[in-house]
């Protein structure tokens, strides 16, 4: 056995055993579907063959035993490198034939066809070549006159090749989107099935026998089969299908091409330069070079237009909606509608990924739950609900970033109206809630004392009023609105922050039911800051201690490289707060917004409340 008759057993063996595993993995994770025990069939092919062709040849002053008939029955085994294949196109992907006449006419030819064409090569009477044509035919074989049955076979075998596409064509345009992907895939590594039969001429052509390219041809369709095929069962989603494809016929078509020019090239310059010239391998080498990368990007681009119309469709309405958008004449929210026309698909969504937010969201607002992610600098900053080619996806990414900026800029006008209404009801509100307390408290104290004192001016001169009595009461009624107004002041603004933020933080603690740890950096603030600084702390306490059932809060204030103040609260509450049920924690939001802050709330049931007040202060 030569070492050429060696690498080829083990190449053939690792073949078949890498196919087989692929059908029995298949078979265990799909043990209804007979796809698996075929791709198991395809695997076999490679061992079997080669090994008949090893034994038949082994170079020993006679053939080994029984040579002669593996020899003459071997004669037809090559069709098993095609037959699963063939029977896997009239199957696959349910296992099942398609409804109709038709899959059942080349299912039965198939295998009739398979069996004549190997029985009638098994009894060629012309078969023998050297060692064995000394030895004779160890099997009956048939007149010569009837050799053309085999020939026959085999034209009717190519004929059932195509039939079998047609079957496949036919599954394909009745199937549905997943169904269809799993064929595309399929038929990507079952295009290997021409392909050999080409590549053996190619190498009858050139080399006047059956050689490398054969082999190439063989050892692709029995790796490229199952892999494709098992990839297309289990995870027909794992990668866009329509991209393989453009690539595959792209550089299928590009070698092919280029073999072809650099043949005539090679044949012309040997005309001109004569054979074996190393001035017309140089000058084919560079037109070669030269042709290559125009070549393929043109090709790619044809192939596109003609297998992958989809992208193409879609690319090309992205960027004429871009080029809207910039003429004014468009909105950048029309994406969605624009990838639903040019990949027709209508229930297709795209989800925008608002800055700060952890979902995503269309622009009715719409949560959209899943799909495949749109990325810009690689961040994910949408995501597309439904079929799309990674390119197109990748080509609005701009429009998807400038839809999203959109929504958060709108979200933030929207904020900002809202809280200015709230800010504006609450000035209402709290200016006739002044003027109530006035009216009934202090304003009232006061008219009735100056009523009461223009009563006991009319009667000082008949000595009927108590003056020592009437002075002490007014004092008392002063006294009492004094306090009053003293009160409301309180509300407005308390007075301990006169003193500055820490007395006032040390008076709300001492205030507090339940223990408060407080804790100032000391700087000075202005008196804005500081006032809703305090508002933040207390109204947080008010908080934790009426709705949380907290026993223990802590109030930090203190300032960041960034020149912000950071006004936090925590408690061991029950947590769960809410800032839409209640008017505190809004009214808080909208008079730290009033500075131009951010107010935070985290809040997770059974694990505590924190209040998280961000306030610009350049000081």
């Amino acid at each position: 056995m030569s070492a050429g008759q060696v690498m080829d057993l083990v190449m053939s063996v690792a073949a078949g055993v890498l196919a087989t595993f692929l059908g029995l993995f298949v078979s265990r994770r799909r043990p209804a579907n007979p796809v698996g025990p075929l791709l198991g069939l395809v695997g076999l092919a490679p061992p079997l063959v080669m090994l008949t062709d090893t034994y038949d040849h082994v170079n020993l002053s006679r053939p080994l035993p029984g040579a002669e008939a593996i020899h003459q029955l071997a004669a037809g085994l090559w069709t098993i490198w095609y037959v699963p294949v063939l029977l896997l196109m009239l199957v696959f992907p349910s296992g099942r034939l398609p409804s109709g006449r038709f899959p059942r006419l080349v299912l039965y030819g198939v295998l009739t066809d398979t069996f004549v064409f190997n029985v009638t090569a098994v009894m060629d009477p012309t078969r023998y070549a050297p060692p064995f044509e000394e030895y004779g035919h160890p099997l009956p074989t048939l007149p010569e006159s009837a050799v053309w049955i085999s020939f026959l076979a085999l034209g009717l075998f190519m004929v059932l090749l195509v039939c079998s596409a047609l079957v496949m064509r036919g599954r394909y345009r009745a199937a549905g989107p997943v169904e269809r992907a799993q064929l595309k895939w399929f038929a990507l590594g079952a295009v290997a099935l021409p392909g050999t039969l080409l590549l053996c001429w190619t190498d009858y052509l050139l080399f006047g026998h059956v050689g490398v390219l054969i082999w190439v041809g063989l050892i692709s369709l029995c790796l490229g089969v199952p892999s494709l095929a098992a990839l297309a069962i289990l995870r027909h989603d794992l990668y866009d299908v329509d991209r393989a494809t453009s690539a595959v016929v792209t550089w299928g078509l590009v070698p092919a091409g280029l073999l072809a020019v650099y043949s005539a090239a090679s044949f012309t310059g040997g005309l001109a330069l004569g054979r074996g010239s190393a001035m017309a391998a140089s000058a084919v080498t560079a037109l070669v070079a030269v042709v290559l990368v125009p070549v393929k990007n043109r090709v790619r681009r044809s192939v596109d237009r003609r297998f992958y119309p989809v992208r193409e469709r879609a690319l090309a309405a992205v960027i004429e909606l871009e080029r809207e958008v910039h003429a004014g004449r468009a909105r950048p929210e029309q994406l969605e509608e624009v990838l639903r026309d040019a990949l027709r698909e209508p229930r297709l969504r795209v989800g925008y990924l608002l800055p700060g937010g952890t979902e995503f969201h269309d622009t009715a607002g719409a949560p959209v739950v899943q799909g495949s992610e749109v990325r810009l600098a690689g961040h994910p900053i949408g995501i597309i609900d439904g079929p799309c080619p990674r390119e197109v996806a990748t080509a609005g990414a701009l429009l998807v970033e400038t839809v999203r900026l959109r929504l958060e800029l709108r979200r933030a006008l929207g904020e900002v109206e809202a809280s200015r209404s709230r800010l504006l009801r609450t000035g209402y509100r709290e200016r006739r809630r002044l003027e109530r307390d006035l009216h009934d408290g202090a304003q009232s104290r006061l008219v009735s004392l100056g009523m009461a004192l223009r009563l006991a001016q009319r009667h000082l001169a008949d000595g009927s009023v108590d003056v020592d009595g009437l002075l002490d009461q007014t004092v008392a009624e002063l006294g009492t609105a004094v306090a009053e107004l003293r009160k409301l002041a309180h509300g407005l603004r308390p007075s301990s922050l006169d003193d500055g933020l820490g007395p006032a933080l040390e008076e709300l603690a001492a205030r507090a039911p339940v223990r408060l740890d407080w804790r100032l950096d000391g700087r000075p603030l202005p008196d804005d800051i500081a006032t809703t600084a305090y508002y933040v702390a207390s109204e947080a306490v008010t908080n934790a201690v009426k709705h949380a059932d907290a026993t223990s809060i802590g109030v930090a204030v203190g300032g960041n490289e960034d020149g912000a103040l950071y006004v936090t609260i925590r408690d061991d509450g029950r947590g769960g707060a809410d800032p839409g049920r209640g008017s505190g924690l809004s009214g808080l939001k909208d008079r730290v917004a009033a500075l131009g802050g951010l107010l935070h709330i985290t809040s997770t049931p059974g694990g505590g409340t924190t209040v998280e007040a961000v306030l610009p202060c350049a000081s």
